[in-house]
């Protein structure tokens, strides 16, 4: 087990480490006067160099930043590391073995010697599959690149290669390099049969992947030739260096970018990767073979300085089913970032690449600029799955959102797409806000789904499927079930003033408390047969709710109303029903709303006109109904 590095060890480190030649594997540095040396500074954009290195004293110094320091924080800065593994790696360089305090060890020299070997033969398997690149056996996969978009000077940029076809061509050459068979079995560039070992990649066009210090770490191979029975993209297997899961190909040309801009791209594939940073998007990055992960955002987190002060990481995916789902996927990893995280989708389903090639380099960069924060795209995929013309369907949306809204961690968030949600649903925002709270309040408590979520945020125990419907004993706290029952009360005990046209409106409400929405069903198929006798009318409405609410019914046919007269009972029983009729008209508004919001008004103008004009219909029946009482 690794533990603190002892401090004589990392003096010695520093010591012995020749500063200009770690520096050397970054700029390129020319003589500027006795002993020193200059070059263009790593960290910030400059024309004339200003970064100069002074190998007797062991330090640099930027006259154009300020940005000063040894061999031990340059390699911090350069390769976004720690201390701990700064000293390890110039350690390794000089192959000095490092002692650890409280009997902690480090990688021994055995091991150290071993890692170096497999670098050293994925350093000269990268330079072959480049050199076979502009081979004549090569011609399919420059064709593949040049159908693609990408000239010579960009796949060697990108240290594009080519694996030929045959079985032993990298194995020859690294054998003739001086490697065993057993150390070419541990780069997994090699596969094992029964007369030995040969090469994994034949045919293929070959993209080499780099950890974010730039050492060749495996291999990214597409295939070419129909005859090639094996998938369309093939990696390296995981190997004492590559670990898929903490790999992301082009970080090695992006990280400086990337925290520079405290930006982070993340797309789909090497010629995704290659398509951006030739459009100016040069903070792209791919996975290798598996999704973004954790070990995937503790890269980012290095780069980003992910400690709350901004940043932000946008994943681009195709606008398809697995697209979404790849998508809400890292929304449930974002919830590990302080950085803000975005979804970068094209309509169209094109992947950057395909993008450029159709629309040019600006259409990429339009793509990135476009994005929409992740937490939005995750709420609206959940809507895209009900339809939300229906009240059935925004109730079912608003019960698999209110979830998805709850999961944001950030509390001065939360609120706000609680309101977009209320707006895209066209729904109270009370009325999903207390959705979203009792879904929070059952992710604290480690809840499942043994419960459902009422308008006013209150937890019912769902009942067994046999038991019938269950209902939750209304809140009168809540001023909509309060209305709601009001309305009720006036209707069963004085059914006569649902005449004129009031029944028509009565029988189009929509009830929101589920007790009261039985009841309402009740009234309506009871219809006004028998209102004249309100024996039998009340009777006939209890007949026709579920047994459970027949007390209810009683209930709201005996309360009291709050009238000494009959001219005044007349009134009381038109004001009721004139502020049910308005609590309707409001809501059919803000459905109207909430349709208009997630329209796209210069894709639709004809609906778009439609929409407001019924609004503007609503709004003249909401004044006549105020004018009328």
């Amino acid at each position: 087990m690794a533990g603190l590095i002892k401090r004589e060890d990392i003096d010695e480190v520093r010591q012995r480490t020749d500063i200009k030649e770690v520096v050397d594997g970054y700029v390129t540095l020319k003589g500027a006067g006795l002993g020193s040396f200059k070059g263009l500074c790593p960290f910030h954009d400059e024309r004339s160099p200003s970064f100069t290195v002074r190998p007797q004293v062991g330090r640099y110094h930027c006259f154009g930043c300020g940005e000063d320091g040894d061999a031990i924080s340059f390699v911090q800065k350069m390769d976004h590391s720690s201390f701990h593994e700064a000293v390890e790696k110039l350690a390794a360089r000089i192959g000095y073995e490092l002692r650890y305090e409280d009997g902690g060890t480090g990688p021994s020299r055995e091991e150290v010697g071993k890692r170096q070997r497999l670098l050293d033969a994925h350093k000269i398997a990268d330079e072959f599959f480049r050199a076979q690149l502009l081979t004549p056996g090569a011609a399919e996969g420059r064709n593949f690149l040049d159908g693609r978009g990408f000239d010579r000077a960009a796949a060697e940029h990108f240290g594009v290669g080519y694996a030929p076809q045959g079985w032993d061509a990298l194995l020859k050459h690294l054998r003739g390099r001086g490697f065993t068979d057993a150390e070419l079995k541990l780069t997994g560039m090699f596969s094992e049969g029964n007369r030995g070992i040969y090469d994994r990649f034949r045919g293929r066009l070959i993209w080499p992947i780099r950890d974010i210090a730039g050492d060749t770490i495996g291999f990214g191979a597409r295939k070419l030739f129909e005859d090639d029975q094996g998938p369309k993209y093939l990696n390296t297997p995981e190997t004492t260096l590559y670990k898929k899961s903490q790999v992301l190909y082009g970080i090695d040309i992006a990280k400086r970018n990337i925290a520079k801009e405290r930006q982070l791209v993340v797309v789909e594939g090497y010629t995704d990767v290659m398509a951006c940073h030739l459009a100016g998007v040069t903070t792209a990055v791919a996975t290798c073979g598996t999704a973004f992960g954790t070990e995937h955002i503790k890269v980012a987190r290095r780069l980003l300085s992910d400690d709350g002060s901004g940043g932000e990481v946008i994943f681009t995916f195709d606008g398809d089913a697995a697209g979404q789902k790849a998508a809400l996927r890292a929304f449930e990893e974002d919830q590990r970032f302080t950085a803000q995280t975005y979804v970068a989708v094209e309509p169209s389903g094109a992947d950057p690449c395909d993008l450029r090639q159709l629309k040019g380099d600006a259409a990429v960069r339009e793509l990135i600029n476009t994005r929409k924060p992740l937490f939005e795209f995750a709420i609206r995929a959940t809507l895209r799955r009900h339809n939300l013309d229906t009240v059935e369907g925004r109730v079912a949306a608003l019960r698999e959102a209110a979830p998805v809204v709850a999961q944001i961690r950030d509390s001065a968030t939360r609120p706000g797409y609680t309101r977009n949600l209320a707006g895209w649903l066209g729904m109270p925002i009370e009325e999903v806000s207390g959705y979203v709270g009792a879904a929070a309040k059952r992710a604290a408590s480690g809840g499942g789904t043994a419960t459902t979520a009422g308008p006013a945020g209150q937890a019912t125990a769902a009942a067994p499927p046999s038991s019938g419907p269950v209902f939750q004993r209304p809140d009168p706290r809540d001023p909509i079930a309060s209305m709601e029952r009001q309305a009720l009360e006036v209707v069963l005990q004085e059914p006569g003033v649902l005449g004129g046209g009031a029944w028509e409106r009565f029988e189009a409400s929509h009830f929101t408390t589920p007790a009261y929405a039985a009841v309402h069903t009740a009234v309506r198929a009871a219809g006004l047969a028998h209102s004249d006798d309100p024996v039998a009318w009340v009777e006939q409405v209890r007949q026709e709710v579920p047994e459970p609410l027949r007390p209810l019914v009683s209930e709201l046919a005996v309360t009291p109303l709050p009238a000494s007269t009959p001219e005044a009972m007349q009134r009381y029983c038109r004001d009721i029903l004139a502020r049910l009729f308005e609590l309707q008209i409001t809501r059919i508004k803000a459905d109207k709303m909430g349709q208009l919001q997630r329209l796209d008004a210069g894709a639709n103008p004809e609906e778009f006109q439609r929409l407001n004009r019924e609004l503007m219909q609503l709004e003249m029946e909401r004044r006549a109904l105020r004018s009328d009482g």
